[in-house]
């Protein structure tokens, strides 16, 4: 970049650094969100609530649903990343 397209985009700096950490804060949410080993951990700790009376059957098959097509989703995200 010259010196003048650096002088003129100057001000844009901080908006493009917004930006910037916005993409990198969605990645890491994504990714925690698709983690495999996250959603298996999120899985136990349904079936322990369920153990120990903390939620009810229907609750529980409920929340495994969605946990589940998390998981499926996850799946394909990495199966679709692979081929890449």
């Amino acid at each position: 970049m010259g010196l003048v397209s650096g002088l003129l985009l100057l001000p844009l700096a901080p908006a493009r650094g917004v930006v910037w950490i916005a993409e990198k804060l969605q990645e890491t949410a994504e990714r925690e969100l698709y983690d495999p080993g996250v959603i298996r951990a999120q899985l136990a700790e349904l079936n322990r609530d369920l153990d120990d009376e903390l939620i009810d059957l229907e609750e529980f098959e409920a929340e495994e649903e969605k946990l589940l097509d998390r998981l499926h989703a996850a799946q394909k995200r990495c199966n679709v990343d692979n081929r890449r």
